[in-house]
């Protein structure tokens, strides 16, 4: 059986550097045998506003397609530039409105435990930045790659295998582009694996 990937391009803008790197991987991943399904955030149509789980509203078409992409996959990839220390806003909000209780985990009736509901998915995830990324690694203590890998991925059992920070991309030329498009292109062949 073939394994089953799950690409997320989560910059609100198409035809960005996240969208070729996650061409690439992609490519490699289909090239090697795995089936892929792919949703690109600047194609989402949903609401960015939450208030809690308390009140939410029901999840958009996108979202429900979203929830669905990532049950299904057995290895997933997240791309998103970093803005601000973070992902961008709009993606933010489609793992506050996605990553449902019931869905991606439960807490336990008492006490501060949960089950992590999408235990036995391996997650990627390729950050771009202009910040370089030793600069990022030693004055802000890496704080997107820790919340892909902490705080979204474990927390809600996924198993982090490559997360990767590239930059400066605001510096970078064309060999350093195509050096990183390698990388996620052996990243994609790996996912397959």
């Amino acid at each position: 059986m073939s394994e089953r990937v799950f690409v997320w391009v989560a910059h609100p803008r198409a035809g960005s550097f996240s969208a070729a790197l996650a061409d690439a991987y992609q490519r490699a991943a289909q090239a090697a045998g795995a089936e892929v399904r792919r949703m690109d955030l600047s194609e989402m149509e949903f609401s960015s506003e939450f208030r809690g789980y308390g009140d939410a509203p029901a999840l958009e078409p996108s979202l429900q397609q979203w929830q669905a992409n990532l049950a299904w996959a057995d290895r997933v990839l997240i791309v998103h530039p970093l803005w601000w220390g973070a992902m961008p806003t709009l993606a933010k909000s489609v793992l506050d409105r996605a990553l449902t209780p019931g869905f991606a985990y439960k807490y336990k009736a008492r006490g501060m435990a949960w089950d992590k509901l999408l235990e036995g998915k391996t997650g990627d995830a390729i950050i771009t930045a202009d910040t370089p990324t030793w600069v990022d690694t030693w004055l802000y203590n890496k704080p997107a790659r820790r919340t892909i890998k902490q705080a979204v991925y474990q927390f809600c059992g996924i198993r982090p295998r490559f997360i990767r920070q590239l930059g400066s991309v605001k510096m970078s030329d064309a060999a350093a582009r195509d050096k990183w498009l390698g990388l996620a292109t052996q990243m994609g062949a790996k996912a397959a694996a």
